[in-house]
């Protein structure tokens, strides 16, 4: 009896949250797999490790919530597709109300240990400057928004194609031992989750108000000539840049009170809250959610420390701000992922123009298990545009206007609608919502080839 050969390997550019997803998924697929990675070797202006699916922004990967949120639904399809970093997020979550927040260094340790202890798979410390050589007959670029200049020059010349980009910013962390909570105190909007997940730091309305004109009299740093035409993606907006928009803008966004109830003012809603997440196991670190920023360093101290409680806040981490590089994928990409001009190389992550750390973990999940059907002889079958996963494909491959694409998040609006039953409204609000996501986990089964489940059980089961 003879024992099938080992298929090729697949060399895998890029060992971030998409790359060491892909790498996961055709390992378990019996497929050798390369993971070619340029940090500690070379670094980018936003990582600050050498680790694998190093999460350089927050440490939320938002909402967990499978039944009214399609980034919930998300988590539960790839928890179903058997996601490494879905499986790490879960092992190393911290509270965070109903989203799934993770300690983001243990993360990465447990997604780079299961990496190495799989036989399949070889990581390479070194950078691939250019496109790779045509031995290698099978490629996933999962290089991220910080793709190195040489490689998104050597994409654009292959391509015909521009290569876009975009600004994304990142919100400093604050030492929790330096907040002084006889002004803030715990809570979650409306208590949900353990119902005290998040530190609030309230503003009456003239401390608001002063707030917003420190905030836009404060020095930002400047941009570089290459960056000045560069837009912002607009679900990830530095804070100064939304105050510019309106002197209201974050009261009614990052800023906004509802939900919530200052025990230290007989249990009043404050005209305004800064909120902060739990970026660490230990609780001893928390981000400022929706603070990101392009400020100074110095003027960030002096303005964040006017907020209500974080007057004498020491910063772990300051703000910044960085160029995301991502391909016009509707022009560029087939609807496998694959580059139209050179089929043999594929692109995952956040290149692709997806947004969020979910969703460029979902395309390398797709990338893997397209390139590992490959392996095998096998014609790779695109999940069903009715699930989270190939709701958020198909608007990669297929956008409307390929000539003003743009990065997206997974939302119910990229779902094809439900049909409504003879004589009968659509279903709305969260009716709707929910109807999609049983939709989708029983289209995500029958794609698998899995026994129908019970729809009364569909959602959050795994």
């Amino acid at each position: 009896m003879t024992t099938p050969a080992s298929p090729e390997p697949v060399h895998i550019i890029g060992g971030g949250l998409a790359g060491s997803e892909a790498a996961w998924q055709l390992a378990r697929a019996g497929v050798p797999v390369f993971v070619h990675e340029m940090r500690p070797l070379r670094t980018t202006a936003a990582h600050r490790t050498g680790a694998l699916a190093e999460l350089v922004c927050s440490n939320s990967f938002r909402s967990d919530d499978a039944e009214n949120n399609a980034v919930g639904l998300l988590h539960a399809e790839m928890r179903r597709l058997g996601s490494l970093v879905l499986a790490a997020a879960d092992a190393h979550r911290v509270p965070a109300g109903q989203a799934l927040a993770v300690d983001r260094e243990r993360f990465s340790a447990a997604v780079e240990q299961a990496l190495l202890a799989q036989p399949l798979v070889t990581l390479v410390r070194e950078e691939v400057p250019s496109l790779p050589p045509s031995t290698w007959d099978s490629v996933i670029i999962a290089t991220g928004p910080l793709t190195s200049s040489p490689l998104a020059q050597a994409l654009q010349d292959l391509t015909g194609q521009d290569c876009l980009a975009f600004f994304d910013a990142i919100a400093p962390i604050v030492h929790r031992e330096s907040i002084d909570f006889s002004k803030a105190w715990m809570q979650s909007r409306w208590d949900k989750g353990d119902g005290a997940d998040y530190v609030n730091c309230p503003m009456s309305e003239p401390e608001y108000e002063a707030f917003v004109d420190a905030l836009l009299a404060a020095e930002a740093m400047p941009f570089h000539d290459w960056e000045r035409e560069t837009p912002y993606f607009e679900g990830c907006l530095p804070i100064e840049v939304m105050a510019e928009r309106g002197r209201r803008t974050l009261a009614f966004g990052p800023m906004k009170p509802v939900g919530l109830s200052n025990p230290h003012d007989e249990g009043r809603r404050p005209f305004a809250v800064v909120q902060l997440r739990q970026d660490n196991a230990l609780g001893t670190l928390f981000n400022m959610v929706g603070f990101q920023t392009k400020l100074r360093h110095g003027e960030q101290v002096r303005v964040f420390r006017t907020i209500p409680g974080l007057e004498r806040a020491e910063f772990a981490r300051l703000g910044g701000i960085h160029r995301n590089t991502f391909v016009k994928s509707p022009k560029v990409l087939d609807g496998l992922l694959r580059l139209r001009a050179r089929p043999g190389v594929r692109l995952a992550g956040q290149i692709t123009g997806c947004e969020g750390y979910v969703e460029s973990a979902a395309v390398g999940l797709l990338a893997g298990l397209f390139a590992a059907a490959e392996r095998h002889s096998q014609a790779p079958v695109p999940p069903p545009p009715t699930t989270a996963l190939g709701a958020l494909l198909n608007h990669i491959t297929t956008a409307g206007d390929a000539a003003s694409f743009q990065p997206m998040n997974v939302n119910f609006g990229l779902f094809p609608p439900l049909d409504a039953p003879p004589g009968q409204r659509p279903a709305r609000g969260r009716d709707r919502k929910r109807a999609l996501s049983c939709r989708a986990l029983s289209d995500l089964t029958a794609w698998q080839g899995l026994p129908a489940p019970d729809p009364a059980t569909a959602i959050g089961s795994d």
